[in-house]
């Protein structure tokens, strides 16, 4: 069943969110045409501290009753976007529709996508009064963790899905892969005790792993089981709801989760037939615990085998660089930010971009002294010479009040600006790769490579230092 509704997932697809950074603004029309549907009961269930709309979506009029929740964190919206084709999914009509007519049969759904409106808008983790809503279910002082609260007590559900994005450098064991897919039947005491109910959601992630392990084949871990007693998950399982918790990470190739997306939308689907039919009775709660664990061995980038001579010395070193992203009003609403976050010995770690630079020498990058008018001067052709000769950055007479990072070819600075490019932790990733002759093989312009000796890649930067 997963690789029928996987493979079919393009005519699913919500086409109007194609991006993560979507806003409450986005997903409100999609959910108000529900209405038009009988499928669909939607209401509005509750406000956000800045009184935006929290929706319910209802399908389905089986026995077993199952609530879905996504974006309880702002951030973390991969599986919003899945839950938007599930709704299309299941209003479609098609050669599917034995499957979609199991699943609204044997399951009564509910849907709460987007709990944290207000993190969305700005695409952060907590909500407007800066509390993390996964660390509330106790003191329920916001009100959206008193909604899922009260949606949980009210509609009393079989089961519960808690839909989350994780970081992209979480990775199976240790075996370098990302872990773009984690799940969990969270511990609901410290002594992670397995019951019915637990029981009940091992199994069911059992069955998720085999449906979606034909498709990230070695790329599914297991999140954590370490009891958090503020945790919805962890309460909702102690309250009686089989819990199974999804996370979102890395994907080689999709920084905006849209494969990742698929993988959702066909491992939800997977769940909820499963789930109908009670066909987690057929696994066991052995294969759960053999699921591998998240650890953290990615980077972005790593540097592998590069010589660095400073102060006398002539050190081998590997170097691990992370791209963080910081939020700002442009148009992909945020830019790259980079930092070297480790030096020395990495062969256990891995990088979703890795250079062998065995042979060449690490060499700060340089500060074009001569200010140049207006950033539009560095063509194609002019960025490509100075970073030839070994520059990073060069000095602007002015610094535009109004920029796009992304539009940034190289670094610049302001004609008195102080710049260090030295090698060090936690600063920029800018500097250049040589060979023995001195010709620059790689350029690193806020952690992204450049080979001279081919194009530049599409996804490339500097910042305004």
């Amino acid at each position: 069943m997963a690789r029928l509704v996987f493979d079919e997932h393009g005519r699913y697809k919500e086409a109007s969110i194609t991006h993560r950074r979507f806003k409450h603004k986005d997903l409100v029309p999609l959910l108000e045409k529900l209405r038009q549907n009988p499928l669909f009961q939607v209401q509005v269930a509750g406000k956000s501290v800045e009184k935006r709309d929290i929706y319910l979506v209802k399908a389905g009029t089986g026995k077993n009753k199952v609530l879905l929740w996504s974006q309880m964190h702002g951030d973390e919206s991969t599986a919003t976007m899945a839950l938007l084709d599930i709704f299309n999914f299941l209003q479609a009509s098609d050669e599917l529709d034995p499957i979609r007519q199991e699943i609204l049969k044997n399951n009564t759904l509910y849907f709460v996508p987007m709990l944290n409106p207000d993190g969305a808008e700005r695409f952060i983790r907590r909500n407007a009064l800066e509390i993390d809503l996964n660390r509330d279910a106790l003191r329920l002082q916001s009100p959206e963790a008193k909604l899922l609260k009260s949606l949980r007590d009210s509609i009393k559900p079989d089961f519960g899905f808690n839909l989350h994005d994780q970081s992209r450098l979480y990775t199976v064991g240790t075996t370098g892969k990302p872990a773009t897919i984690s799940f969990l039947a969270p511990a609901f005491n410290h002594a992670q005790t397995v019951n019915e109910v637990r029981e009940r959601a091992m199994k069911t992630i059992v069955g998720m792993n085999e449906s979606i392990q034909q498709f990230i084949p070695g790329q599914v871990a297991k999140y954590s089981d370490e009891h958090e007693p503020r945790a919805f998950g962890d309460n909702i399982q102690k309250w009686g709801t089989s819990l199974i918790l999804i996370e979102s990470g890395g994907y080689q190739g999709d920084p905006e989760k849209q494969y990742i997306r698929q993988l959702n939308f066909a491992a939800i689907l997977s769940a909820l037939q499963i789930i109908g039919e009670q066909g987690y009775t057929r696994y066991d709660k052995k294969d759960y615990f053999k699921i591998p664990q998240n650890e953290r061995y990615l980077f972005d980038v790593v540097l592998r085998k590069v010589r660095y001579r400073d102060q006398g010395r002539d050190t081998l070193l590997d170097i691990g660089i992370l791209r963080n992203e910081s939020n700002a009003n442009t148009p992909q609403g945020f830019f790259h930010r980079s930092s070297v976050e480790e030096i020395g010995d990495m062969s256990v770690f891995s990088g979703y971009e890795e250079v062998n630079a065995e042979g060449l020498v690490l060499t700060p990058g340089k500060v074009y002294e001569t200010p140049l008018d207006n950033v539009e001067v560095l063509t194609p052709e002019r960025t490509r010479e100075l970073l030839a000769s070994g520059y990073t950055t060069v000095r602007l007479q002015k610094i535009p009040v109004e920029y796009n990072p992304v539009d940034l070819p190289l670094n610049v600075v302001a004609v008195n600006g102080k710049v260090n490019h030295s090698l060090a932790l936690d600063r920029g990733a800018n500097f250049t790769l040589r060979t023995p002759d001195g010709q620059v093989r790689y350029a690193i312009v806020n952690g992204f490579i450049y080979d001279l000796s081919k194009e530049m890649p599409a996804l490339f930067h500097g910042l305004v230092l």
